[in-house]
Formats: C-alpha cells, structure tokens, sequence
C-alpha cells in the first residue's frame, strides 16, 4: 500500500469518528493553547520591565541606604545618617568611571493652589538628576546655580500635578503651598516637565522637584540626603564605576553593609533571569496539559484498536504487512496532534493577545515558542501512539478474525 492510501485510510477514519477525534485533540489543544499563551505573555511582561527599567536613564547606579544587623544583643545601627550633600562632589571626583552624580530625599506633601489641593510626592534633587533620566521641560527653566546655593523655594511639577492643580491655567510664575506638618511654605513654579509615563514603581508625572537644599535647609531642616543616583560613562565600565562607588564607602566606613550600590545592568539581569525562571516554571506547567493530552490520545487510539480487530485481521489476511498496519495507526495518532496543535497554537495566540492588550504590555508570539510547543504536541503524539499502533500490527489475523 502505498504512503498517500495509508494517509488517506487513516484521515478516513478519524473523520468517520468526529467527536471522538476532537475530544482526544482536545488535551493538545489546551496543552499548545497554554504553552504559548504562558511563554507570550511572560515574554511581553519582561519587555515590558526590560523597557521601563531602560527608561529609567542609561547606565544608571543607585546608591541607597544597606541593611546592618545587630549581634551579641545589640541593636542593628541606623544608617540614615550616611550620605551628606557635599559627598556628590567627592564621589564624582574619585570615581572617574562615573559621568554623573545627583543627591536626592524623598518625601511628600499636600500641595495647594486656590481651591484645589493635590496630596504630592516630592523629589528633592539637583540637575543632574534630569538629564540621567531623561526629563525633559514642557516649559519654564531648571534649577539653577543660584536656586541650590541659596535653597530657594522653587519648584518644578509634573505633567499631571500640573493638571491636577492649575487645569487650562498657565503655572509658570504662580505660587503653589506646600503643607509639613504643622508648617506651610509658598513655592514658586519655575517649570513643568513634559509627560514621562510610570516608570517601573516611580510615576515622574505625579510628582514635583525641588532643589535639594531647599529641602535639606527651609522644609525639613536635615543634615542627610536619602542617596544617589548615578550614571556611568559607559555601559562597559557599569560594573567598573560600581566597584569604585563601593571603594569609596568602604574606605569611609569600612562596611558595604551599610551602602547598597546597584547598576543597571545588574537590575536588568536581575529582571531577565527572574522573568525567564518565570517562564519555564509556567511553561513547564502547561506542558502538563500536553501529558494529558497524549495519554488521551493512547487511550482513543486504543479504543479504536479494539473496534476495528476485525478490520485489521481482514487487512493482514489479504497480505497488509505489519509495518503498514503499525504505520496507519502512528498517522492517526499524529494527524490528532498535528490538528490540535494547530487549533492550540490559534487558540493561545488570540489568549495571549487579548491579555496583554489588557496588560499593556508587547504582544510576543515567536518562532522559537510556536517550533517547541508544535514539536512537543507531534513528539507526544508520536510517543503515544507506538503502543496502539504497536498492538495494531501484532495482532494474529486468525484471532482478530474471529474477534467479536
């Protein structure tokens, strides 16, 4: 018998049995559906963080307060007397590496223009800070020279702060307040940044900058900044600049404990590699469906064995060789999980658009994640279908006569 009949006997007789045919595609389907849904939508999320980190600034460096630990009985020290000020200048000038250096504190406030009030998160910084991140101005100036040296109450806000306070009117030159307790200072808006989105955790539209010694000196009254946040020459020498801005505190303090220093290129392979384990735990986890889906191909496939006993004893009776007999039933089964990867692969690229439509991440389907899951579903209908098939072409045709 030649290799188009058996196909075309064993396409035959799958579509002779409908139901029974799609109900043992139906394991494939949702083992494929899930396999591609799981790798687009994991594959989207991490661009979508690889983005936003990305969108923080290039090769930047977080220097942030660490953790100490206490021992013997001791209370763990405080560590948010560390970074001062004038440190910036002495950072940037021993760690050639870097290109930048902005202190900040953080903190918040109620801000109030006329009527309207808007609770605000503040950023207390220098220039520099804006140009890592890429802020650029929708109107009005940056800080300059004279607003740090003399800790003016100036202030810069962002785009929905803007909004939020001043609607149509124009903010350049008005005077918001800002409430510190029992405290309220006027500010005069200098500037407004264009819209920048949220960015990983930090939204920079729903917040407002003022020099950092403005903060420090008239709002809070502190001698301490909360960090730095830096940029490197180069993404080639991050990890160079990072191992400097280490030796620096090392050299003060003697204990990294007490520092977190962080690139960005440590934080993106950080997100890669967490995004990726993601991946293949889920992944993994669907390909269970297609476990199951092969397992209900043996047992259809079984069933139709035990049915057709007597089709199959007619068959070697009139000379059907063994191995066409074992070859129809393997085309059977993989035929079952050809159609069904094929309708999973359909099935998990509408899921997989649908939710990261919903998500507002990047729709991602790629070659290598269609090429395993369709190569995954043919393997278990391969692997799962030798047994039957098997079974079909060692059937004695004497016994498979008379089998009723």
């Amino acid at each position: 018998m030649l290799i188009i009949d058996i196909i075309r006997v064993a396409l035959k007789s799958l579509a002779g049995n409908r139901l029974r045919s799609f109900l043992s595609m139906l394991g494939i389907i949702i083992g494929v559906a899930a396999v591609i849904a799981v790798v687009a939508i994991s594959s989207g999320a991490e661009q979508q963080i690889l983005d936003s980190l990305n969108n923080l600034g290039t090769n930047m460096i977080t220097i942030s307060h660490g953790m100490t630990r206490g021992t013997g009985g001791r209370i763990s020290q405080s560590t948010t007397d560390l970074f001062t000020y004038e440190m910036a200048d002495q950072i940037k000038a021993l760690c050639p590496d870097l290109n930048n250096i902005a202190p900040y504190v953080d903190g918040s406030g109620l801000l109030v223009y006329n009527d309207t009030n808007v609770q605000g998160r503040v950023r207390a910084t220098t220039p520099e800070f804006f140009e890592m991140v890429d802020l650029d101005l929708a109107q009005g100036r940056m800080f300059s020279e004279a607003d740090l040296e003399e800790s003016r109450l100036v202030v810069i806000l962002g785009s929905e702060v803007a909004t939020d306070l001043f609607g149509e009117t124009n903010p350049i030159g008005q005077e918001i307040k800002i409430t510190r307790g029992n405290y309220k200072f006027s500010l005069n808006v200098i500037g407004v940044f264009e819209s920048k989105g949220q960015v990983m955790f930090t939204n920079y539209d729903s917040q407002v900058f003022l020099p950092v010694t403005t903060w420090m000196n008239r709002l809070q009254s502190i001698k301490y900044v909360n960090g730095f946040s830096a940029q490197a020459r180069s993404n080639e020498v991050a990890e160079i600049a990072v191992a400097q801005v280490e030796y620096f505190f090392y050299q003060r303090y003697k204990d990294l404990d007490k520092v977190n220093v962080t690139s960005q290129t440590e934080m993106l392979s950080m997100a890669s590699d967490f995004a990726n384990t993601f991946k293949i735990l889920l992944g993994g986890i669907a390909s269970i469906a297609l476990l199951v889906g092969g397992i209900g191909i043996m047992n259809i496939t079984l069933v139709s064995v035990t049915e057709r006993t007597r089709e199959i004893g007619i068959r070697k009776a009139l000379g059907a060789k063994r191995r066409v007999i074992l070859f129809q039933f393997l085309i059977e089964s993989c035929t079952v999980s050809l159609f069904g990867g094929l309708l999973g692969l359909g099935f998990g690229t509408v899921v997989a658009m649908l939710v990261s439509h919903l998500g507002g991440w990047p729709f991602q389907v790629t070659a290598f994640s269609v090429a395993i899951a369709m190569g995954f579903s043919m393997m278990i209908g391969l692997f799962f279908g030798i047994y039957p098939a098997s079974r079909a072409a060692r059937l004695d045709p004497v016994d498979a006569l008379s089998y009723e």
